[in-house]
């Protein structure tokens, strides 16, 4: 079903596409889930460390 929507989407004239991207980025729930999706994205090339490093960074610098 997305890939008829996807393909739906990109049928459309530019200004149509604008309008539909318009009308769900004005729709908060969904725009919190856009940026959310986005933050995800921009962190894939970040690098990962292990939970307990992470966890622990807190207690180092004494705000835990």
């Amino acid at each position: 079903m997305a890939e008829v929507f996807w393909l739906a989407f990109k049928s459309l004239p530019a200004d149509d596409q604008g309008a539909f991207l318009e009308r769900l980025l004005n729709d908060p729930e969904f725009y919190e889930e856009v940026a959310d999706a986005v933050t995800a994205i921009e962190g894939r090339s970040e690098p990962s460390r292990p939970y307990e490093e992470f966890a622990e960074e807190p207690r180092r610098v004494g705000r835990l």
